[in-house]
């Protein structure tokens, strides 16, 4: 093979990435806050739409998911405001708006971010956000059958029956809210260490060196996020913490030698 025939596959590769430079472009700061503040509108378009169509579901909304898991095990609710039951409503349905619009979320983070990367990158767009999306989805679902009726239970059977437990609302609530985030957030570990080994900003090889010191981390996360005190709780949060992070060496590994295949 002449030397002419060995430098022609370089040449192309060259050119085609210097047509991905160019289709990539430049944005200047200005821009960027422009489409920045499109992409928030959007969001928010999104949320609010979510929230508008689960208002039409409130009352089953309300009896079938909120309070379910309260009626389930006898625990008794109290409002301690007059328009407490008002704000109530109005925070479920925007909420669960949130939950409802985050394809929405993160296909308009997709395309803040997509001027940056490559064409070839941004094919993954609708992937990413089915995957995004269902790991979210996958997280609350678990805390809400899983992690909830542990915790109630726990709650309900321990103490004194000489104390009456009647919980305010909104501290039920926020309870379930803030389990239910935390969770969608957790269960997003492997589409954050996808993203992360395709910038080239962690390895397989660097997850697995602090594997021990991430188990400690998962332990201590399960303890801050669990409902209750109880070991039971703690597991339930901390299994799917460990298998999680399992599961992101794997997805770094194969998003690893896409990356070195792709340079090479």
């Amino acid at each position: 093979m002449s030397e002419e025939e060995q430098e022609q596959p370089s040449a192309s590769s060259q050119e085609e990435n210097g047509t991905e430079e160019q289709e990539r472009g430049e944005m200047s700061f200005l821009d960027h806050l422009e489409e920045l503040r499109w992409r928030i509108i959007y969001t928010l378009i999104g949320v609010i739409v979510g929230a508008v169509v689960l208002w039409f579901f409130i009352t089953p909304l309300m009896d079938y998911v909120l309070l379910r898991p309260a009626e389930q095990y006898d625990m008794r609710l109290q409002n301690l405001r007059p328009f407490g039951q008002v704000f109530l409503y109005m925070q479920v349905a925007i909420f669960g708006g949130i939950i409802l619009s985050i394809p929405n979320t993160i296909y308009q983070i997709w395309k803040f971010i997509s001027p940056g990367l490559y064409p070839h990158e941004r094919r993954y767009i609708s992937a990413i956000v089915i995957f995004t999306s269902l790991c979210f989805i996958l997280g609350v679902a678990f805390a809400y059958f899983f992690v909830l009726p542990a915790a109630f239970k726990f709650f309900m059977a321990f103490g004194t029956t000489e104390i009456e437990n009647i919980i305010s609302i909104e501290y039920y609530f926020e309870f379930i809210l803030t389990l239910m985030i935390g969770a969608g957030a957790i269960f997003e570990l492997p589409m954050l260490s996808f993203f992360l080994s395709r910038l080239g900003i962690i390895t397989p090889k660097l997850m697995r060196k602090y594997w021990r010191h991430a188990m400690v981390v998962s332990f201590v996360v399960a303890a801050l996020i669990s409902p209750g005190p109880d070991p039971f709780s703690m597991l339930l949060m901390a299994i799917p913490l460990v298998f999680l992070y399992e599961l992101s060496i794997l997805i770094s590994k194969i998003s690893y030698k896409k990356r070195r295949a792709r340079k090479a």
